[in-house]
């Protein structure tokens, strides 16, 4: 009897055992490691190297004001760093469920759990508009058809990219790291058009017209009154920020430099012979 109940014992015990180690090999062998070259929706898997994401981030001037949305976020770097080394708070779009759950577990391996969230979406029917640094490591087709959607961001939002451009639209910085290419854009306002112009100093106010041509963050134009289009020296635009020089009719020179707001624009100038005064436009 003893013989018999201890062998029965020990046949349940060897049977959980089994059922536990059958139990538990999946498990083992489901757990998701990422492979570089991997397959995803639109792009394969190659993560940006540490330095480079450093550098993308630096251009950026990544601050703890800012919100940071990567586009393709993959095992979540990008994020994980803008929250850990700039202190930002920052959101990762990726398709694979996988890699989401993978930069979850990573983020929180970080202490950084609190500051980044990751959505599994897809990047072309995400809302990114509320980014204050948007980043992306992408495919040069894949930049142009985003490219639309980044010009409607807020004047200002920095747009850094690792190794691939935007076509015409012209960097506002290039970096090298190591031989890799980092890219920034900071998206312009939109300035295109007629203004009505009214500068005022030493409580005198001039009036004129204020025509402007725009390429993306490239800019020209002239100050028009009467017959003559006085044309802008060293315009610029970067953002919301504008600049431009003007000489008029009478050979005074100027120095303009104010913000955009809309169809608003509004700053301060500086005459040749140090009058400073204010001036103001608005859109027709």
């Amino acid at each position: 009897m003893i013989d018999k109940a201890v062998f029965r014992i020990a046949a349940a015990f060897a049977a959980a055992f089994a059922a536990f180690s059958l139990a538990a090999v999946p498990a083992c062998a489901q757990e998701f490691k990422p492979q570089v070259g991997q397959y995803g929706k639109d792009v394969i898997w190659v993560p940006s190297p540490d330095d480079v994401v450093e550098r993308m981030l630096t251009m950026a001037q990544t601050t703890p004001n800012d919100y940071v949305i990567d586009l393709g976020s993959g095992d979540g770097r990008i994020a994980i760093m803008a929250a850990k080394k700039f202190g930002a708070r920052a959101l990762g779009v990726e398709y694979n469920p996988d890699m989401v759950a993978l930069s979850q577990k990573n983020a929180q391996a970080a202490g950084v759990a609190g500051k980044t969230t990751f959505r599994q979406a897809d990047i072309f029917t995400t809302d990114f508009s509320q980014a204050t640094v948007l980043t992306m490591y992408l495919l040069p087709s894949l930049n142009l058809k985003l490219r639309p959607q980044i010009l409607a961001m807020k004047p200002g939002t920095r747009v850094a990219s690792h190794s691939f451009s935007m076509d015409d639209w012209i960097p506002d910085e290039v970096s090298n790291v190591d031989g890799k290419r980092a890219y920034l854009w900071i998206v312009p306002a939109n300035v295109q058009g007629t203004w009505n112009l009214e500068m005022t100093a030493e409580g005198r106010t001039q009036r004129a017209e204020l025509s402007l041509e725009q390429h993306y963050q490239q800019i020209s134009g002239a100050v028009i009154r009467g017959p003559i289009a006085e044309g802008l020296r060293e315009p610029r635009l970067r953002g919301f920020r504008i600049a431009f020089t003007h000489v008029d009719a009478v050979g005074v020179q100027r120095e303009f430099a104010g913000r955009v707001t809309g169809d608003k624009m509004e700053g301060s100038f500086r005459t040749f012979g140090g009058i400073e005064g204010r001036w103001t436009a608005a859109r027709r």
